[in-house]
């Protein structure tokens, strides 16, 4: 191991050890780093797609993705800084998650994604340890440190969240450390940073992983994933009841008696787990500025869904049954439908990746429509997911897990 290696994992064993565990709240609610609603952007058309993704010259090679254009790169990453774990689940899907060295809340977003990778064979992600790269805000000294291979992260999410940062803070990490490459604003179509608005677009969850596909080179573990997915929604879409016959349903949060709730079937990946179920909204006609709508106990026991989502019910902090068992001993919580007919689940993750959004649409399919797809058995606090009969999975495990390791 050379000098700058040794220097990596020194600076990684220290920076996991002092990672904020502090941040349950702050990670449904982005820590209070709400995004700038400084511009709009209107979602760019198929016929608009970018053409061609990948231009590889001799070794070097080019990745298009807005809003930082085109970016080359001389051979795949090794080293991945990461914040939000959709871009750590792609890794893994990738057969690269020896590459991701950052994440952010790693017990909080490892936790579940590692209940998932539990169902197939020989997939993992080796989250504990990690350092935080927003425990203290976005640093820059840390990008020097873990002197990474490419920065997955938005620079528009860092310019327009981080007080200490500025578009020339990003050239130079860019032109001295390594690019940066990701969209986050793709996550609900919200406004990005006024510096990046003339160049930004929004990507699906899919079209952002074969980016990241791109960048390591994994065109056909991508394309073999994205079959198996193709596969499964076919299927959802065949299956799915008469709207007429669609209950009502509502994702939330729950934090100090504060319903949190997110829309089912807007636009952006956040909701790439859900849109697909077209399932009847409970707050569809209910206006909110910025990423939620904030409810008491007493405006959801008037909307009432009959269905309840809870975002994050798979993570620490949040699982399932404490966030249960606190609204159904609440006066005005046990009275709610969901609860009083056991139809209060665990919703999954918001920042999902290909593989966690195989899991969500499938358990979200199950809550939803248990006589379509079968019944949801629960989710035990701290296990693995759980296991569904075979006739009853949305997608193959065993291939899934092929893929991820080169079997094609």
């Amino acid at each position: 191991m050379d000098e700058s290696e040794s220097t990596r994992r020194a600076y990684l064993k220290y920076a996991g050890s002092v990672s904020s565990t502090a941040l349950l709240a702050g990670c449904t609610a982005d820590g209070g780093s709400e995004s700038t609603d400084t511009a709009t952007v209107e979602p760019t058309t198929e016929a608009e797609t970018e053409q061609p993704t990948t231009t590889e010259t001799d070794e070097s090679y080019t990745v298009t993705m807005a809003p930082v254009g085109d970016v080359e790169f001389d051979a795949p990453p090794e080293h991945a800084m990461v914040v939000f774990s959709h871009y750590a689940d792609m890794a893994v899907a990738l057969g690269k998650e020896d590459t991701v060295e950052s994440l952010y809340a790693p017990e909080f977003a490892g936790k579940p994604l590692g209940a998932f990778y539990d169902r197939l064979d020989g997939v993992s992600l080796d989250w504990e340890g990690l350092p935080d790269p927003l425990a203290e805000g976005v640093d820059k000294e840390m990008l020097y440190e873990l002197d990474s291979d490419v920065h997955f992260v938005d620079p528009s999410y860092v310019v327009g969240t981080q007080d200490r940062w500025d578009t020339d803070d990003v050239d130079e990490i860019a032109e001295n450390v390594a690019p940066w490459f990701g969209n986050y604003h793709s996550g609900l179509h919200d406004s990005p940073a006024e510096e990046y608005s003339d160049d930004y677009r929004y990507y699906s969850l899919w079209e952002m992983f074969e980016k990241v596909a791109d960048v390591y080179q994994e065109q056909d573990r991508y394309e073999a994933l994205k079959t198996v997915y193709d596969d499964a929604i076919a299927d959802i879409e065949t299956s799915l009841p008469p709207e007429s016959e669609r209950p009502t349903a509502a994702r939330v949060t729950l934090i100090d008696d504060t319903f949190y709730a997110y829309k089912l079937n807007e636009p952006g990946f956040w909701h790439a787990d859900t849109r697909p179920l077209g399932v009847t909204d409970a707050f569809a006609d209910i206006d909110w500025d910025g990423t939620w709508g904030l409810f008491d106990y007493e405006t959801m026991l008037e909307t009432d869904p009959d269905v309840i989502l809870h975002l994050w019910g798979m993570s620490p902090g949040y699982y399932i049954d404490d966030i249960r068992n606190q609204v159904a001993d609440h006066p005005v919580g046990g009275q709610l439908s969901a609860i009083q007919n056991d139809r209060f689940f665990a919703g999954g993750i918001r920042f999902q990746g290909p593989i966690a959004n195989l899991f969500q649409l499938e358990l979200t399919a199950k809550q939803l429509y248990p006589e379509q797809f079968g019944q949801w058995p629960g989710y035990v606090p701290g296990e693995s997911y759980p296991e569904i009969p075979a006739d009853e999975q949305l997608f193959d495990r065993k291939r899934v897990a092929d893929i991820i390791a080169g079997d094609l």
